[in-house]
């Protein structure tokens, strides 16, 4: 029944999101593999409306944040304010304590701001004044930037770019998709008016059947050869971190689920590897320009096992 409702999910987003079905899927594995999505593209090709989709259909609270150089950690966090009638600070929580936050445009902010989502992304809480406040369950960050090389942007640390599961780009729609677009117009609009379609009670027994998912021994040996083939390449200066072989891990799990199955195969390494690995390692500066290539490269070089 589950398997059923993600691709009645994928259905339905699909009609507001012409073309998108792929960025569709991979989000989805993404926030039910527990994880964070990072979306690098350029302005006007839908990430915003992917998000609102994503949170609408799965029936959760929503908050966003336009990144600004002059945004502070605390408009993401919250502020304590003092209360002269109860003669004692406050905390007034900012849009973090959502279950779905998307922060539009996040190298457009600086890297101090940038750092105040790190406790979020990875321990799912946040620090104030030195009391520690949770975020709500689930809780999934939706990031977008701009390609590096555009004006006024600030590049992501790599401990930030490890906090998310996946990197993905919508690229711009099919011909075909564009030509709905054209006649039919944006349909953003129409997305606030859906209805949720699963329940948060569904969405945590969904999650709980994923962790479920098996991982033979050979598979583990042969995720373990494709995180040491990137740790001794020639062409990075580092290679996959824990966080990023766990990360491959749940959400092969996740893939496996959505198709049916309740064990992983090296297909659903394959289908995803673009998308968990390659923001993850470090490139010696002479490879910067070939980093797809390399990655497939590696992979690929990996014997499937039998």
């Amino acid at each position: 029944m589950e398997r059923n409702t993600i691709k009645e999910i994928i259905s339905i987003l699909s009609n507001y999101l012409q073309g998108k079905e792929k960025a569709i899927e991979l989000t989805l594995i993404t926030f039910f593999s527990k994880g964070h999505l990072l979306i690098e593209d350029l302005p006007g090709l839908g990430k915003t409306t992917l998000a609102i989709g994503i949170a609408k259909v799965l029936g959760l609270d929503y908050g966003r944040v336009q990144a600004t150089s002059d945004l502070l950690p605390s408009d993401i966090i919250g502020v304590s304010v003092f209360n002269k009638e109860k003669s004692q600070f406050e905390f007034k929580p900012g849009p973090i304590f959502n279950n779905i936050l998307l922060v539009d445009e996040i190298n457009r902010a600086t890297p101090k701001t940038q750092s105040a989502l790190l406790e979020a992304m990875g321990e799912k809480q946040v620090t104030v004044d030195g009391t520690t406040y949770k975020l709500p369950e689930p809780f999934f960050v939706i990031a977008t930037q701009n390609p590096s090389e555009q004006y006024g942007t600030f590049p992501l640390p790599e401990s930030q770019l490890d906090r998310f599961l996946m990197k993905i780009s919508i690229g711009y729609p099919s011909k075909e998709a564009e030509k709905e677009i054209i006649k039919g117009g944006s349909k953003r609009e129409e997305l606030y008016s859906l209805k949720p379609f699963i329940t948060k009670e569904q969405i945590l027994k969904i999650r709980e059947e994923i962790q479920k998912v098996y991982v033979s021994d050979k598979m583990a040996d042969y995720i373990l050869d494709i995180v040491w083939a990137t740790r001794e390449s020639k062409y990075l200066e580092s290679g996959l971190s824990t966080r990023g072989t766990l990360a491959l891990v749940n959400s092969a799990k996740t893939n496996a689920f959505f198709e049916g199955r309740d064990f992983i195969i090296p297909e659903d390494i394959k289908k995803l590897y673009p998308y968990v690995i390659t923001h993850r390692v470090i490139f010696k500066p002479e490879f910067e320009s070939q980093k797809q290539e390399i990655i497939k490269w590696i992979v690929e070089s990996v014997p499937i096992p039998l």
